[in-house]
């Protein structure tokens, strides 16, 4: 059966009521106080006009007709309330970079044809500036915070808005079909808005399937899971602009869990998320690969932190390297490191789970159902046992398709043998075991001398090096090779290395024609708040640059 989001947390709420369902630093929620606060946004949102004006039954894929609140926020509970109330208001929510700058901005809005948007004060006067280039964006609710900074002309403060609403449920039939709108973070390419249907992305990465992989056939079936859970604590590290972080939100919620906040959101402070791993018991952390590993691993060599209540370290989004996960579970030797694989266009898709009695790998994940890799000139799907290159795919609960681009959506969600396909860009095989090994996106694969090189690849392998803290790779043209592989690093605080130190180092681990030509020192690795590397800034570095050490071939 199908389930709309709002119907999923309407129904949990009900059934645990007083249950903690979010503790952050200025204000703890029962499930009951959360979908009061929703309920309130969801009819200020109805009484301002916000409505469906096209059922989906009546829209092709890349078509929504309904309004779009645009969530330009920190983290806290004013970005869960802005969801689950855009939900229950059949308003769908989409998630803005608060990095961006004023250009940035300006597409993303326009792109997105968002009518309303919920954000902190800090970032009313770069959207004072922009407003004049947005005429449909009429319905601007600003949440007070420390800037001190006033009202815009024509907005309503947060906290008045819900107090004059009602708190009753909001007089809308709510549809599978009401989307979920996730914009990609734009590191490859201009954000893209992915079109979920409410109802396929409860199952492909909210909550929606069971332990045993198959999906609830009842409302009581989800009711009756919720009324007996709630032991688990989760504490978000990555920013819920990010997808990662909002369908480990939800997984919670629409579980019967708890989720957790830092006291400092703006960006990763790793004593302080540590601290309040500490202090609020959490049993699980959520991170996102290196970028959040590395600091956390290096805190913990410095400070003492009781985490006995620990149960799991939960990393999505970016790569997590060997390196790091054994790191991990040197600090934490009773955790389970579960690193999980998915993408915007396909929802949660796989994982890897280490443990510091067992295994330790990454790159290699185990398929959840709908999970294939399909052959490189996409007309076939590969069976387990052929190991041929091929795409990353995902077939069932997908995407309808991207916002406004009919070309790229039929692209990317092509139809083999009459089943539709979710087919980002990531190279794939199968193992022997049957596991996949995902190499990484084609769009920033290098291609030297005739051999494909993925860029994830050599970054794992420099990674391993004591004295790099950060790398990123990307490929620049060259007259001899086509393209050559460049490799951004920064490396720890008072270390020194060699190039020819890297190059042995890298040599262990992938072949020799992956090897970087040319290296580039830098002080920062430019990544979005949620690790991912920006491999469009490091493609600027690498063709801007004529400097640098080149190895030998």
């Amino acid at each position: 059966m199908d389930f709309s989001l709002a119907q999923v947390f309407d129904a949990v709420a009900e059934a645990v009521p007083d249950r903690d369902a979010l503790l952050c630093r200025h204000r703890q929620l029962s499930y009951a106080a959360l979908r009061e606060r929703a309920r309130r946004l969801a009819n200020h949102l109805l009484s301002r006009g916000l409505r469906v004006r096209r059922e989906r039954g009546a829209l092709a894929g890349h078509e929504s007709g309904q309004e779009h609140l645009a969530l330009y926020l920190y983290n806290g509970s004013e970005y869960v309330e802005g969801m689950l109330g855009a939900f229950m208001s059949r308003v769908a929510p989409l998630n803005v970079n608060y990095r961006y700058v004023e250009e940035e901005l300006v597409y993303l809005l326009r792109n997105s044809g968002a009518r309303a948007i919920l954000y902190h004060a800090e970032f009313a006067p770069r959207l004072a500036h922009i407003l004049p280039q947005l005429p449909r964006l009429d319905v601007l609710i600003q949440v007070a915070d420390d800037s001190g900074n006033a009202l815009l002309p024509g907005a309503v403060d947060y906290e008045e808005a819900l107090a004059a609403a009602s708190p009753a449920k909001p007089a809308t039939q709510w549809s599978p079909d009401d989307l979920y709108i996730l914009y990609t973070g734009g590191t490859t390419g201009m954000p893209k808005g992915v079109l979920w249907r409410s109802a396929d992305i409860y199952v492909a990465a909210m909550g929606g399937r069971r332990f045993d992989g198959g999906e609830h056939g009842a409302l009581d079936d989800i009711v009756a899971q919720a009324r007996g859970g709630g032991a688990l604590r989760l504490l978000l590290g990555p920013p819920l602009m990010h997808g990662a972080a909002q369908w480990a939100l939800f997984m919670m919620l629409t579980c019967g869990h708890t989720v957790l906040f830092p006291n400092v959101v703006r960006h990763l402070d790793p004593d302080d998320f540590l601290r309040s791993a500490e202090r609020l018991r959490a049993t699980g952390l959520t991170i996102v690969g290196d970028a959040f590993a590395v600091p956390i691993i290096d805190q913990l060599a410095k400070g003492t932190y009781d985490l006995s209540n620990l149960l799991t370290v939960g990393s999505g989004g970016a790569p997590l390297s060997v390196g790091h996960k054994q790191k991990l579970l040197e600090h934490l030797p009773k955790v389970l490191i579960i690193d999980a694989i998915g993408s915007s266009e396909t929802g949660a898709q796989g994982s890897n789970a280490g443990t510091r009695s067992g295994s330790v790998s990454t790159g290699d994940f185990r398929p959840v159902p709908g999970c294939v890799v399909v052959s490189a000139d996409l007309d076939r799907v590969l069976a387990p046992e052929d190991d041929s290159l091929g795409w990353f795919a995902q077939k069932g609960r997908v995407p309808l398709g991207y916002l406004g681009d009919a070309e790229k959506t039929a692209r990317t969600f092509p139809v083999i043998d009459g089943v539709r396909y979710s087919i980002p860009g990531d190279r794939a095989r199968y193992r022997k075991d049957s596991t996949i090994d995902v190499l990484g996106r084609d769009s920033v694969t290098i291609n030297s001398g005739g051999e494909k090189i993925f860029a994830e690849e050599v970054e794992g392998a420099l990674k391993l090096h004591p004295a790099v803290y950060d790398a990123v790779v990307c490929g620049r043209p060259s007259d001899r090779w086509g393209q050559e592989v460049v490799a951004i690093v920064k490396l720890r605080e008072g270390a020194r290395v060699s190039e020819r130190d890297l190059l042995d180092a890298c040599a262990q681990h992938i072949a020799r024609y992956k090897l970087p030509k040319l290296f580039l020192f830098r002080d920062e690795i430019v990544r979005s708040p949620s690790g991912k590397a920006d491999y469009r800034w490091a493609k600027a570095q690498a063709e801007a640059s004529a400097e640098g050490a080149r190895s030998e071939a």
